[in-house]
């Protein structure tokens, strides 16, 4: 139980911290704008590829760790990662356009179930 709880522990954190590192890297060297200031469609599209990357990372990294059922484990993460991802489409649906365009949290919603199927079977080939 323990190794189960560290594997999806361990793949969600590397996705926190990757999803937020780059989001700091993009605003520091200019391609996004500062914090707080509405970014294009455009711009929010290269984050979703970034995020759904590290998604798929981060899965995978759960899937390797995992000591058994190891789609199992990336899919609890991916649960996890669903329900904030809603938590904060709704906190933010109307909050004005620094959050984006409603497509965008919709996106990563509906990205997160494959992300994370990618993420364990390239896991699967690393053993």
């Amino acid at each position: 139980m323990k190794r189960s709880i560290l594997a999806i522990l361990a793949g969600f954190a590397a996705v926190v911290v990757t999803h937020l590192g780059t989001d700091a890297l993009m605003h520091f060297t200019g391609i996004f704008p500062p914090w707080g200031e509405p970014m294009s469609d455009a711009l929010f599209g290269v984050a979703t590829i970034y995020r759904t990357l590290w998604g798929i990372a981060g899965s995978a990294l759960t899937a390797y760790l995992a000591p058994n059922r190891p789609l199992g484990h990336a899919l609890v993460g991916c649960a996890i990662g669903m329900a904030l991802a809603t938590a904060g489409a709704i906190a933010t649906w109307n909050a004005g356009p620094a959050f984006g365009p409603h497509w965008y949290p919709l996106a990563l919603i509906a990205l997160a179930l494959p992300q994370t199927w990618l993420g364990a079977k390239l896991a699967s080939r690393i053993d």
